[in-house]
Protein backbone atom coordinates (compact mmCIF):
# COMPACT_ATOMS: atom_id res chain seq x y z
CA UNK A 1 0.00 0.00 0.00
CA UNK A 2 1.47 3.51 -0.75
CA UNK A 3 1.45 6.63 1.01
CA UNK A 4 -1.52 8.23 -0.32
CA UNK A 5 -3.68 4.94 0.26
CA UNK A 6 -2.42 4.84 3.96
CA UNK A 7 -3.39 8.47 4.15
CA UNK A 8 -6.80 8.25 3.31
CA UNK A 9 -7.30 4.95 5.41
CA UNK A 10 -5.71 6.89 8.77
CA UNK A 11 -7.87 10.28 7.88
CA UNK A 12 -11.13 8.09 7.14
CA UNK A 13 -10.67 6.29 10.65
CA UNK A 14 -9.51 9.07 12.63
CA UNK A 15 -12.55 11.67 11.41
CA UNK A 16 -14.78 8.92 12.79
CA UNK A 17 -12.99 8.23 15.85
CA UNK A 18 -13.77 11.80 16.51
CA UNK A 19 -17.77 12.31 15.61
CA UNK A 20 -16.85 13.49 12.57
CA UNK A 21 -18.18 12.65 8.72
CA UNK A 22 -15.70 11.88 6.28
CA UNK A 23 -15.96 11.65 2.18
CA UNK A 24 -13.54 9.61 1.08
CA UNK A 25 -12.57 9.42 -2.90
CA UNK A 26 -12.58 6.89 -5.21
CA UNK A 27 -10.58 3.96 -5.00
CA UNK A 28 -7.89 5.69 -7.46
CA UNK A 29 -4.75 5.54 -5.10
CA UNK A 30 -3.60 8.79 -6.45
CA UNK A 31 -6.94 10.29 -5.75
CA UNK A 32 -6.37 12.48 -2.59
CA UNK A 33 -8.81 12.70 0.78
CA UNK A 34 -12.22 14.47 1.11
CA UNK A 35 -13.83 16.00 4.14
CA UNK A 36 -17.58 16.39 5.03
CA UNK A 37 -18.29 19.63 7.63
CA UNK A 38 -18.22 18.41 11.45
CA UNK A 39 -21.12 19.25 13.48
CA UNK A 40 -23.30 16.68 11.86
CA UNK A 41 -25.10 16.23 15.36
CA UNK A 42 -27.02 19.15 15.59
CA UNK A 43 -28.60 18.68 11.85
CA UNK A 44 -32.12 17.62 13.11
CA UNK A 45 -32.34 20.26 14.99
CA UNK A 46 -31.29 22.79 12.76
CA UNK A 47 -33.72 21.30 10.14
CA UNK A 48 -36.31 21.89 12.56
CA UNK A 49 -35.69 25.14 12.81
CA UNK A 50 -35.50 25.69 9.29
CA UNK A 51 -38.56 24.40 8.86
CA UNK A 52 -40.45 26.49 11.09
CA UNK A 53 -38.31 29.63 9.65
CA UNK A 54 -39.41 28.21 6.63
CA UNK A 55 -43.29 28.05 7.42
CA UNK A 56 -43.02 31.76 7.98
CA UNK A 57 -41.57 32.91 5.45
CA UNK A 58 -44.05 31.50 3.17
CA UNK A 59 -46.71 32.90 5.62
CA UNK A 60 -45.30 36.21 5.50
CA UNK A 61 -45.07 36.60 1.61
CA UNK A 62 -48.51 34.86 1.35
CA UNK A 63 -50.00 37.72 2.91
CA UNK A 64 -48.43 40.48 1.35
CA UNK A 65 -48.44 39.22 -2.02
CA UNK A 66 -52.12 39.23 -1.37
CA UNK A 67 -52.54 42.81 -0.39
CA UNK A 68 -50.27 43.96 -2.95
CA UNK A 69 -51.85 42.28 -5.70
CA UNK A 70 -55.65 44.25 -4.50
CA UNK A 71 -53.85 47.32 -4.66
CA UNK A 72 -52.43 46.40 -8.31
CA UNK A 73 -55.84 46.04 -9.88
CA UNK A 74 -57.00 49.32 -7.76
CA UNK A 75 -54.15 51.37 -9.09
CA UNK A 76 -54.09 50.31 -12.56
CA UNK A 77 -57.89 51.49 -12.83
CA UNK A 78 -57.30 54.58 -10.55
CA UNK A 79 -54.06 55.35 -13.49
CA UNK A 80 -56.21 55.00 -16.25
CA UNK A 81 -59.12 57.55 -14.43
CA UNK A 82 -56.33 60.35 -13.68
CA UNK A 83 -54.16 59.85 -15.84
CA UNK A 84 -51.22 60.32 -13.65
CA UNK A 85 -48.05 58.84 -14.47
CA UNK A 86 -46.64 58.64 -10.73
CA UNK A 87 -49.89 56.63 -10.43
CA UNK A 88 -48.90 54.31 -13.49
CA UNK A 89 -45.41 54.12 -12.64
CA UNK A 90 -46.93 52.90 -9.05
CA UNK A 91 -49.03 50.32 -11.04
CA UNK A 92 -45.95 49.16 -12.76
CA UNK A 93 -43.93 48.65 -9.68
CA UNK A 94 -47.03 47.08 -8.22
CA UNK A 95 -46.98 45.01 -11.12
CA UNK A 96 -43.33 44.45 -10.43
CA UNK A 97 -43.75 43.59 -6.74
CA UNK A 98 -46.70 40.66 -7.99
CA UNK A 99 -43.97 39.13 -9.84
CA UNK A 100 -41.28 38.91 -7.68
CA UNK A 101 -43.33 38.26 -4.59
CA UNK A 102 -45.16 35.27 -6.47
CA UNK A 103 -41.60 34.40 -7.48
CA UNK A 104 -40.66 34.68 -3.61
CA UNK A 105 -43.57 32.40 -2.80
CA UNK A 106 -42.78 29.93 -5.02
CA UNK A 107 -39.01 30.09 -4.25
CA UNK A 108 -39.71 29.48 -0.32
CA UNK A 109 -41.91 26.51 -1.14
CA UNK A 110 -39.06 24.66 -3.22
CA UNK A 111 -36.41 25.56 -0.73
CA UNK A 112 -38.28 23.44 1.85
CA UNK A 113 -37.31 20.36 -0.79
CA UNK A 114 -34.60 17.88 -0.25
CA UNK A 115 -31.50 17.79 -1.58
CA UNK A 116 -31.18 14.89 -4.66
CA UNK A 117 -28.72 13.15 -6.36
CA UNK A 118 -29.14 15.71 -9.64
CA UNK A 119 -29.69 18.65 -6.84
CA UNK A 120 -27.14 17.87 -4.45
CA UNK A 121 -28.08 21.52 -3.15
CA UNK A 122 -31.71 21.50 -3.58
CA UNK A 123 -33.15 24.68 -4.60
CA UNK A 124 -30.95 26.72 -2.87
CA UNK A 125 -29.82 28.75 -5.47
CA UNK A 126 -33.12 29.16 -6.89
CA UNK A 127 -33.54 32.18 -4.03
CA UNK A 128 -30.48 34.14 -5.96
CA UNK A 129 -31.72 33.48 -9.65
CA UNK A 130 -35.26 35.16 -8.33
CA UNK A 131 -33.47 38.14 -6.91
CA UNK A 132 -32.03 38.89 -9.77
CA UNK A 133 -34.44 38.46 -11.67
CA UNK A 134 -36.89 41.02 -9.78
CA UNK A 135 -34.30 43.15 -9.86
CA UNK A 136 -33.53 43.40 -13.33
CA UNK A 137 -37.51 44.40 -13.90
CA UNK A 138 -37.33 46.80 -11.42
CA UNK A 139 -34.41 48.16 -13.26
CA UNK A 140 -35.93 48.46 -16.50
CA UNK A 141 -39.90 50.40 -14.80
CA UNK A 142 -37.46 52.78 -12.98
CA UNK A 143 -35.39 53.51 -16.71
CA UNK A 144 -39.18 54.02 -18.46
CA UNK A 145 -40.42 56.10 -15.84
CA UNK A 146 -37.68 58.38 -15.87
CA UNK A 147 -37.78 58.82 -19.45
CA UNK A 148 -41.50 59.05 -18.97
CA UNK A 149 -40.93 61.71 -16.96
CA UNK A 150 -38.59 64.02 -19.09
CA UNK A 151 -40.92 63.55 -22.45
CA UNK A 152 -44.37 64.61 -20.17
CA UNK A 153 -42.18 67.95 -19.02
CA UNK A 154 -41.58 68.95 -22.29
CA UNK A 155 -44.52 68.51 -23.30
CA UNK A 156 -47.64 70.85 -21.42
CA UNK A 157 -50.26 69.05 -23.33
CA UNK A 158 -49.15 65.59 -21.60
CA UNK A 159 -49.53 66.90 -18.13
CA UNK A 160 -53.05 67.16 -17.42
CA UNK A 161 -54.47 64.80 -14.63
CA UNK A 162 -57.89 63.96 -14.05
CA UNK A 163 -59.94 64.00 -10.41
CA UNK A 164 -57.17 64.41 -7.95
CA UNK A 165 -59.32 63.42 -5.45
CA UNK A 166 -59.41 59.97 -6.64
CA UNK A 167 -55.82 60.33 -7.54
CA UNK A 168 -55.46 60.62 -3.83
CA UNK A 169 -57.26 58.25 -2.15
CA UNK A 170 -55.64 55.88 -4.66
CA UNK A 171 -51.96 57.25 -3.16
CA UNK A 172 -53.39 56.44 0.42
CA UNK A 173 -55.07 53.28 -0.42
CA UNK A 174 -51.41 52.26 -1.54
CA UNK A 175 -49.82 53.74 1.28
CA UNK A 176 -52.03 52.04 4.18
CA UNK A 177 -51.37 48.19 1.84
CA UNK A 178 -47.36 48.76 1.91
CA UNK A 179 -47.41 50.01 5.87
CA UNK A 180 -49.33 46.68 6.60
CA UNK A 181 -46.66 44.74 4.52
CA UNK A 182 -43.77 45.96 5.80
CA UNK A 183 -44.91 45.36 9.50
CA UNK A 184 -45.70 41.52 8.36
CA UNK A 185 -42.42 41.30 6.48
CA UNK A 186 -40.09 43.40 8.97
CA UNK A 187 -38.70 40.99 12.20
CA UNK A 188 -37.71 38.08 8.89
CA UNK A 189 -36.52 40.18 6.20
CA UNK A 190 -32.67 39.86 6.76
CA UNK A 191 -33.01 36.04 7.04
CA UNK A 192 -32.07 35.68 3.47
CA UNK A 193 -31.49 37.14 0.04
CA UNK A 194 -35.26 35.97 -1.01
CA UNK A 195 -36.92 37.61 2.01
CA UNK A 196 -34.85 41.18 1.56
CA UNK A 197 -35.87 40.96 -2.50
CA UNK A 198 -39.66 40.83 -0.85
CA UNK A 199 -38.79 43.66 1.34
CA UNK A 200 -36.86 45.79 -0.66
CA UNK A 201 -39.98 45.66 -2.74
CA UNK A 202 -42.33 46.62 -0.42
CA UNK A 203 -39.94 49.48 1.11
CA UNK A 204 -40.26 50.95 -2.28
CA UNK A 205 -43.61 50.54 -3.09
CA UNK A 206 -44.48 52.62 0.22
CA UNK A 207 -41.73 55.16 -0.97
CA UNK A 208 -43.82 55.29 -4.08
CA UNK A 209 -46.95 55.62 -2.85
CA UNK A 210 -46.13 58.61 -0.50
CA UNK A 211 -44.47 60.26 -3.75
CA UNK A 212 -48.21 59.84 -5.03
CA UNK A 213 -50.08 61.56 -2.09
CA UNK A 214 -47.57 64.02 -2.24
CA UNK A 215 -48.29 64.85 -5.99
CA UNK A 216 -52.08 64.75 -5.65
CA UNK A 217 -51.62 67.17 -2.57
CA UNK A 218 -49.59 69.73 -4.60
CA UNK A 219 -51.66 69.92 -7.67
CA UNK A 220 -54.42 70.21 -5.80
CA UNK A 221 -53.33 73.47 -3.99
CA UNK A 222 -50.85 74.41 -6.76
CA UNK A 223 -52.98 73.35 -9.80
CA UNK A 224 -49.54 72.69 -11.60
CA UNK A 225 -50.11 68.91 -13.79
CA UNK A 226 -46.42 68.53 -13.91
CA UNK A 227 -45.75 67.87 -10.42
CA UNK A 228 -47.03 64.68 -11.43
CA UNK A 229 -44.07 64.12 -13.59
CA UNK A 230 -41.79 65.02 -11.16
CA UNK A 231 -43.37 62.50 -8.86
CA UNK A 232 -42.80 59.86 -11.16
CA UNK A 233 -39.31 60.87 -11.95
CA UNK A 234 -38.91 60.83 -8.01
CA UNK A 235 -40.20 57.18 -7.41
CA UNK A 236 -38.00 56.09 -10.39
CA UNK A 237 -34.77 57.50 -8.87
CA UNK A 238 -35.47 55.60 -5.58
CA UNK A 239 -36.23 52.57 -7.78
CA UNK A 240 -32.82 52.60 -9.51
CA UNK A 241 -30.17 52.88 -7.42
CA UNK A 242 -31.82 49.92 -5.07
CA UNK A 243 -32.35 47.63 -7.87
CA UNK A 244 -29.05 47.71 -9.36
CA UNK A 245 -27.36 47.16 -5.68
CA UNK A 246 -29.61 43.99 -5.67
CA UNK A 247 -28.61 42.49 -9.11
CA UNK A 248 -25.06 43.23 -8.35
CA UNK A 249 -25.10 41.14 -4.89
CA UNK A 250 -26.95 38.37 -6.86
CA UNK A 251 -24.96 38.52 -9.55
CA UNK A 252 -21.75 37.95 -6.96
CA UNK A 253 -23.42 35.00 -5.43
CA UNK A 254 -23.86 33.30 -8.84
CA UNK A 255 -20.29 34.32 -10.37
CA UNK A 256 -19.02 32.89 -7.25
CA UNK A 257 -17.34 35.51 -5.90
CA UNK A 258 -15.36 35.09 -2.51
CA UNK A 259 -17.61 35.71 0.19
CA UNK A 260 -18.12 39.83 0.85
CA UNK A 261 -15.74 40.48 3.97
CA UNK A 262 -13.70 37.07 3.21
CA UNK A 263 -9.98 37.65 3.11
CA UNK A 264 -8.32 34.43 1.07
CA UNK A 265 -4.72 35.33 1.90
CA UNK A 266 -5.64 35.32 5.51
CA UNK A 267 -7.76 32.00 5.04
CA UNK A 268 -4.26 30.63 3.58
CA UNK A 269 -1.96 32.02 5.93
CA UNK A 270 -3.78 30.79 8.97
CA UNK A 271 -4.02 27.33 7.53
CA UNK A 272 -1.03 27.12 6.62
CA UNK A 273 0.09 28.06 10.35
CA UNK A 274 -1.53 24.72 11.55
CA UNK A 275 0.49 21.87 12.61
CA UNK A 276 1.56 19.39 10.13
CA UNK A 277 0.61 21.32 7.33
CA UNK A 278 3.05 22.12 4.60
CA UNK A 279 0.73 24.33 1.84
CA UNK A 280 -2.52 25.47 1.11
CA UNK A 281 -3.41 26.14 -2.87
CA UNK A 282 -6.23 25.54 -5.15
CA UNK A 283 -8.31 27.93 -2.47
CA UNK A 284 -11.85 28.49 -3.82
CA UNK A 285 -14.76 30.15 -1.69
CA UNK A 286 -18.01 31.25 -3.00
CA UNK A 287 -21.86 31.10 -1.73
CA UNK A 288 -24.64 28.82 -2.78
CA UNK A 289 -27.29 30.68 -1.29
CA UNK A 290 -28.04 33.28 1.90
CA UNK A 291 -26.22 32.15 4.73
CA UNK A 292 -24.51 29.35 2.85
CA UNK A 293 -21.16 29.80 2.13
CA UNK A 294 -18.51 27.18 1.15
CA UNK A 295 -14.58 26.86 1.00
CA UNK A 296 -12.87 24.61 -0.94
CA UNK A 297 -8.99 23.68 -0.72
CA UNK A 298 -5.76 21.50 -1.54
CA UNK A 299 -4.13 20.83 1.06
CA UNK A 300 -0.25 19.51 1.90
CA UNK A 301 0.69 17.77 4.79
CA UNK A 302 3.73 16.09 6.01
CA UNK A 303 4.39 12.90 4.53
CA UNK A 304 4.04 9.67 6.87
CA UNK A 305 1.31 11.58 8.87
CA UNK A 306 -0.31 9.35 11.10
CA UNK A 307 -4.32 9.11 11.59
CA UNK A 308 -4.21 10.80 14.91
CA UNK A 309 -2.23 13.86 13.49
CA UNK A 310 -4.38 13.84 10.03
CA UNK A 311 -7.44 13.91 12.22
CA UNK A 312 -6.18 16.81 14.44
CA UNK A 313 -5.44 18.73 10.97
CA UNK A 314 -8.72 17.96 9.84
CA UNK A 315 -10.34 19.51 13.05
CA UNK A 316 -7.99 22.29 13.05
CA UNK A 317 -8.48 23.75 9.86
CA UNK A 318 -12.62 23.23 10.38
CA UNK A 319 -12.57 25.11 13.65
CA UNK A 320 -10.44 27.95 12.12
CA UNK A 321 -13.39 28.64 9.51
CA UNK A 322 -15.88 28.51 12.00
CA UNK A 323 -14.11 30.48 14.37
CA UNK A 324 -11.56 33.00 12.94
CA UNK A 325 -13.14 34.80 10.49
CA UNK A 326 -15.79 37.48 10.12
CA UNK A 327 -18.32 34.88 8.08
CA UNK A 328 -18.42 31.50 9.65
CA UNK A 329 -18.00 28.83 7.33
CA UNK A 330 -19.77 25.41 8.07
CA UNK A 331 -19.38 23.98 5.02
CA UNK A 332 -15.47 23.02 4.06
CA UNK A 333 -13.85 20.18 2.07
CA UNK A 334 -10.12 20.13 1.93
CA UNK A 335 -8.20 17.59 -0.42
CA UNK A 336 -5.41 16.14 1.81
CA UNK A 337 -2.05 15.53 -0.23
CA UNK A 338 0.86 13.95 1.17
CA UNK A 339 4.33 15.89 0.23
CA UNK A 340 5.45 15.41 -2.99
CA UNK A 341 1.93 14.60 -4.35
CA UNK A 342 1.40 15.66 -7.93
CA UNK A 343 -2.71 15.11 -9.56
CA UNK A 344 -2.62 13.82 -12.88
CA UNK A 345 -4.92 16.07 -14.66
CA UNK A 346 -4.51 20.02 -13.08
CA UNK A 347 -6.95 22.54 -13.71
CA UNK A 348 -6.62 25.73 -15.38
CA UNK A 349 -8.12 27.73 -12.16
CA UNK A 350 -5.68 25.83 -10.27
CA UNK A 351 -3.88 28.46 -8.18
CA UNK A 352 -6.20 31.31 -9.50
CA UNK A 353 -6.25 33.05 -6.07
CA UNK A 354 -2.32 32.46 -5.56
CA UNK A 355 -2.34 34.54 -9.10
CA UNK A 356 -4.16 37.79 -7.60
Amino acid sequence: MDETEDLRHQVQRSTRSEGGPAEVGSADPEEAVTTAPRGSENNQTDASSQEGQGFGHRRRLALTLSFTAVVLVAEVIGAYITGSLALLVDAGHMLTDVAVLTASLVTAVLMTKRPTSSKTWGWARLEVITAAAGATVLLGVGCYALVEAVIRLLSPEQQAVQDLGLLLGFGILGLASNIASIIILASQHNDNMNMRAAFLEVMNDALGSVAVVISAVVMITTGWGGFDAIAGAAIAALIVPRSVKLLLESLRVLLEETPKGLDLNAVKEHLESVNHVVLVHDLHAGTVASGLPRLTAHVVVDSGLNMQDAGRVLASMQDCLREHFPISIEHTTFQLEPEGYRERHESSLHDANDAQ
